[in-house]
């Protein structure tokens, strides 16, 4: 380049490439929070998000992200089939779960799923932050309350002082998925309907639960799986 007859040094631009982030949760005020927090980030940014499942999936295969961040109740959808599905698609790209719901009950049926990480949103922005960069990284997210609770039940397991799990924790994934339904007020067909499966099955996952929860009828176990649903609200 010559400017007033003087031959300017050449200068090459570098461009920084930033982390790409997909976000999937059906709470559209909550998807721009989360890209206000990202996109303020100077290494990352958000380059997609979708609502539904149907689009996530059409989506993400053209955005190419380095990591997704899932609501795992999306749209009334189970989180752990949601992760299995994802990590199913796109096996190297990390997921990390971002949920209302209590990581007790969720956290490690999310990993075993194949989520690096598991954040709930009650949590301050930072460390949302703190559990993108860390999987980004190539580790595993989880509170410190929670990564003492696994240490503590590794190191129980087998011994007279493993900690006893609560009812809920005995359940199934497919188990605790019909129990979420039927404490949203779904009938057994619709929860069949829900889930491509047959009323038999479902009659069949509802008596499960009873004996698991040690409930002796329907409507107790109707009663107790809405109670619990509204405390996970």
């Amino acid at each position: 380049m010559v400017t007033n007859g003087k031959k300017m040094p050449k200068m090459d631009f570098m461009v920084e490439k930033k982390t790409r982030i997909f976000l999937v949760d059906d709470h559209a005020l909550l998807r721009r929070g989360l890209v206000e927090l990202i996109n303020g980030e100077p290494s990352m940014e958000v380059c997609g998000e979708a609502a539904t499942l149907g689009d996530a999936y059409s989506q993400i295969g053209k955005c190419q992200p380095h990591l997704a961040i899932v609501d795992i109740s999306l749209d009334g959808n189970d989180g752990v089939e949601l992760t299995k599905e994802l990590n199913r698609r796109w096996p190297t790209l990390p997921v990390l779960a971002y949920s209302m719901h209590d990581e007790e009950i969720y956290a490690e049926r999310t990993l075993r799923a194949g989520a690096k990480g598991y954040v709930m949103k009650r949590h301050p922005p930072e460390i949302l932050l703190q559990a993108i960069k860390q999987v980004l990284s190539g580790k595993i997210y989880l509170s410190d309350r929670m990564s003492d609770r696994l240490i503590g039940k590794m190191v129980g397991a087998g011994s007279s002082g493993a900690p006893m799990k609560t009812p809920i924790e005995k359940l199934s994934d497919r188990e605790l998925e019909v129990f979420q339904l039927i404490g949203k007020g779904m009938s057994t067909n619709r929860i069949a309907d829900s889930l491509c499966l047959s009323v038999k099955t479902i009659e069949t996952y509802r008596e499960h639960l009873k004996q698991k929860l040690d409930l002796r009828s329907g409507n107790e176990l109707v009663r107790y799986a809405v109670e619990w649903s509204v405390k996970q609200s």
